[in-house]
């Protein structure tokens, strides 16, 4: 198997289950045309009983795009890798941070930090299965488990089975006693830490996850590390994200109505398909955040995409709702 060179770009989109859907990744994709996109958590089991169907079709303008898989047994995972590369994808993550009762009781997410040497197989049968990259996600720690020592063991054992990539939330995990939610707010961030690990290990490719929702954050931690990963900033916020891609890669700002109208024949699509209107505007609620007409727009869509038979006119209409012309 080749060298596997760091795919996570100076900018990504966390996986963030029942957000980063294929609608959303297709309108984010609008408004940020380099940021690297990644789906919800795909159950490597789920696959390997075959629904492939349910879970991997993705519009290619998402491109770059990466799936992440949840799963503890090397030989599923390997399967789904094999099947990665086989639908399209630009890199397959491995999921090592997800605190959840039911991820936990699939032995995996964050608690595989502790069975570092089971992480360690299962990339190595990853790799075995295909050319595309191949990363980690994972928390700085888990439970009492929170040492500088312990992150460091855990990423020379991953690294010697071959990820060259690790996506870092600065928190540690507590499997039991605090909600996934809660475990995104109440540990404390920690960037200092994967600064020191990027440091330590400077031939690996070290991105940062956590809490990070300005560009002053952003540019700072661009210092220390090779990327950064922002996640509810690109939903609460999602225009943000257009400042950064242009910020980092250069290029026009997108106008946020031109943007909302390139998506409707996508949601027109969709729609034929019987994807529900309400998953197909929840990506757009906050797209004109702080704007006037900003609260009417969020309505709009939130009633009108509840109706029978809502389509893409429910958008249209909530566009009328704020400024015509209405830009940065």
């Amino acid at each position: 198997m080749t060298e596997q060179p760091g795919v996570h770009g100076r900018l990504s989109v966390a996986p963030m289950m029942e957000w980063t859907t294929p609608a959303a990744r297709y309108f984010l994709r609008l408004l940020a045309p380099h940021v690297r996109l990644y789906t919800e958590m795909v159950p490597a089991v789920a696959l390997w009983h075959g629904a492939a169907e349910r879970f991997l079709p993705f519009h290619p303008a998402e491109h770059p795009v990466a799936v992440q898989f949840g799963g503890s047994d090397p030989q599923e995972l390997a399967y789904a890798a094999r099947l990665a590369e086989q639908w399209g994808y630009d890199e397959v993550n491995l999921n090592v941070g997800c605190p959840s009762d039911r991820v936990q009781s699939g032995r995996f997410g964050a608690c595989l930090m502790l069975e570092p040497s089971r992480v360690a197989d299962c990339v190595a049968a990853m790799r075995a299965e295909t050319n595309l990259p191949v990363t980690v996600k994972s928390r700085i720690g888990v439970d009492e488990h929170d040492s500088e020592s312990f992150l460091d063991a855990f990423v020379e054992t991953v690294a010697a089975a071959g990820c060259r990539t690790f996506i870092v939330h600065a928190r540690k995990a507590w499997l039991a006693g605090l909600s996934p939610k809660e475990n995104r707010e109440v540990p404390p961030l920690d960037y200092q830490r994967v600064h020191r690990l990027k440091a330590r290990r400077p031939e690996l490719e070290v991105a940062i996850n956590g809490g990070i929702a300005d560009t002053v954050t952003l540019q700072e931690q661009l210092q220390w590390v090779d990327g950064v990963m922002v996640g509810r900033e690109a939903f609460s916020n999602p225009y943000a994200l257009a400042h950064w891609d242009r910020l980092l890669f250069g290029g026009e700002l997108p106008e946020r109505r031109g943007v909302v109208v390139a998506y409707l024949p996508y949601v027109e699509a969709r729609r034929r398909e019987g994807v529900p209107m309400s998953q197909l505007v929840k990506v757009l609620m906050g797209l004109f955040n702080g704007l006037p007409g900003a609260r009417a727009w969020r309505r709009t869509l939130t009633e009108g995409s509840q109706q029978p038979g809502a389509g893409p006119e429910v958008i249209e209409r909530a566009l009328t709702c704020v400024t015509a012309g209405q830009a940065a």
